[in-house]
């Protein structure tokens, strides 16, 4: 960016924006480095102004929440990093109840809100359907995108539309049956944003929820290493088979490059011991791609977003 579109950016979000920020403070694994700009988004009105704005300027922009699910290389990254921020929304409400109907409790959910915030809501209303997403830490229109499962479940069978802003700064919306999802992915336009989400949730007795939530919480803390930093799985489950199983018949199972380690709890977590670099993680990244190739002819793809120069 010049100095002129600079200037313009402050013009459009005041102090919501600034310059020459060090990434690794925005990612859950701490490392990345710096980006042109940060924009927190908390208004809809003045989100779709930078929107319309970056676009007609070409100057590109990477749209996040708590930096759950994403790499930042060490050199960082050119443009604008927008974070949506959990009071983003046309209403201040973050949960608004649009139906409650005994079997169809319909909730409109802000996108920027931490994944761990629903769930405290939804355990104090006794809402169920969400709990197995306990554990992790993205907002929800994070979750939303990626598709986010866990324990057979996936967050898709959840969600009946959602509220989109396009490169223009429309806001549309998208009924389920308009929605192709994956795994661990949904279709949507480049450069759009999920700025609302739709979900279909069950009446529970308060104590289910809170008692499913701890549930799947040990769970996690059983069997994942979330004593340290880390952007959750790595890669993708290939057809038929588990990432990590497959890394740890590599021997790769506590494999550490500088301040990285693939996990000893879990060896589809790449995870921060201290100190460490993108390079580190994007190092043993390629190594247990290319050993576990070399031993089983199957080439593991990403789960995590790595992005920068």
């Amino acid at each position: 960016m010049d100095k002129n579109q600079k200037q313009r950016l402050i013009k459009l979000a005041g102090d919501q924006v600034q310059f020459d920020c060090l990434m690794a403070q925005y990612t859950t694994f701490g490392v990345g480095g710096h980006v042109e700009a940060i924009y927190e988004a908390s208004n809809l009105e003045n989100l779709r102004q930078v929107i319309v704005y970056l676009n007609k300027e070409h100057i590109s922009y990477l749209v996040i929440g708590r930096g759950s699910n994403l790499l930042v290389k060490d050199d960082g990254l050119e443009g604008v990093v927008i974070v949506l921020r959990e009071s983003l929304a046309s209403k201040p409400a973050k949960v608004e109840q649009l139906d409650k109907r005994k079997h169809d409790l319909t909730f409109l959910i802000n996108a920027g809100l931490p994944v761990v915030d629903l769930l405290t809501y939804c355990r104090d209303s006794g809402l169920g359907g969400l709990e197995f997403l306990a554990g992790i830490p993205g907002t929800v229109g994070g979750v939303v995108a990626m598709n986010a499962g866990a324990f057979g479940k996936e967050i898709e069978a959840r969600i009946k539309e959602i509220h989109v802003m396009t490169l223009l700064g429309d806001l549309i919306i998208r009924d389920r049956s308009q929605l192709k999802f994956s795994y661990r992915g949904l279709e949507i336009e480049e450069g759009s944003i999920i700025t609302r989400v739709c979900f279909k949730l069950d009446q529970e007795i308060e104590e289910v929820v809170a008692k499913n939530i701890a549930g799947y919480l040990r769970r996690r803390k059983e069997n994942q290493p979330l004593e340290f930093p880390s952007a959750g799985s790595v890669f993708r489950n290939p057809p038929n088979d588990y990432a990590g199983k497959l890394i740890e018949n590599a021997g790769l199972k506590g494999k550490r490059i500088g301040g990285a380690m693939i996990s000893r709890k879990h060896a589809n977590f790449i995870v921060n011991t201290g100190g460490a670099k993108a390079e580190d993680i994007i190092s043993l990244l390629y190594l247990a791609q290319k050993k576990v190739l070399e031993k089983t002819g199957i080439e593991l793809q990403p789960e995590i977003q790595v992005v920068g120069r």
